[in-house]
């Protein structure tokens, strides 16, 4: 059932037609269960069929604290559509994020090999390795703030398990607060900015900054 205190997903639609829903997903909320428990995506997906007997399914993934653009199946032919261009590279992905110590250079790509590690002590996360799967990630500034904050455009050529996160890393220029890959405390700046389905006709979302993310885009120039 839905918690508490948790915003309602249905008051967040960005697009909905008879088979394919975009979610401006809230920081903080998972999109699937976890075995720890609390809240996900999951608890509201009855909310979201809109009197369709099948329940919506997301079609792709987004870290607990990542906003932003959620695409959702509503039948199994779109969902399997929708997988299609995810795994193909098909599904047009742009994200925003706040980074601590912003590239040197206005533009550029990262092409670097992720690999899944995990300890005991430290449970698993996502690092370059040679031997990982090949990931890329376009980007470039679209400002700068104090401290050496910077707000990066990027857009993933592939889409490997929290590969902006490590490949801002992997430029000296972890995302701000991103704990994980050195990015330091507080909530995570990053967003799900746009999606584009190459459907028939196209379909396209735009998600806003969420609250948390404002002060720092606009100490990097960003406005409303």
């Amino acid at each position: 059932m839905p918690r508490q205190g948790v915003a309602d997903p249905a008051d967040r639609l960005l697009h909905r037609d008879e088979a394919v829903l975009i979610l401006d997903k809230p920081a903080g909320l998972a999109v699937h269960a976890g075995p720890r428990g609390g809240p996900s995506l999951e608890d509201w997906l009855p909310r979201l069929a809109f009197g369709k007997k099948r329940l919506p399914q997301p079609a792709h993934r987004l870290d607990m604290d990542t906003a932003g653009c959620l695409v959702l199946g509503r039948t199994k032919p779109a969902l399997a559509l929708l997988g299609g261009f995810f795994a193909e590279g098909r599904a047009a992905k742009t994200y925003w994020a706040v980074v601590r110590g912003g590239p040197a250079a206005e533009a550029g790509e990262v092409s670097a090999r992720l690999m899944k590690r995990s300890t005991a002590r430290d449970g698993w996360w996502m690092a370059v390795d040679p031997a990982g799967l090949p990931a890329a990630t376009a980007w470039r500034v679209l400002g700068r703030g104090p401290e050496g904050l910077a707000w990066l455009e990027l857009t993933p050529r592939t889409g490997r398990t929290h590969q902006i996160r490590v490949h801002c890393a992997h430029l000296g220029c972890p995302i701000l607060g991103d704990p994980r890959y050195g990015g330091g405390e507080g909530r995570m700046h990053l967003l799900a900015r746009s999606i584009a389905l190459p459907l028939d006709p196209p379909v396209r979302a735009t998600a806003e900054p969420p609250p948390h993310m404002r002060e720092a885009l606009s100490a990097c120039g960003w406005r409303p």
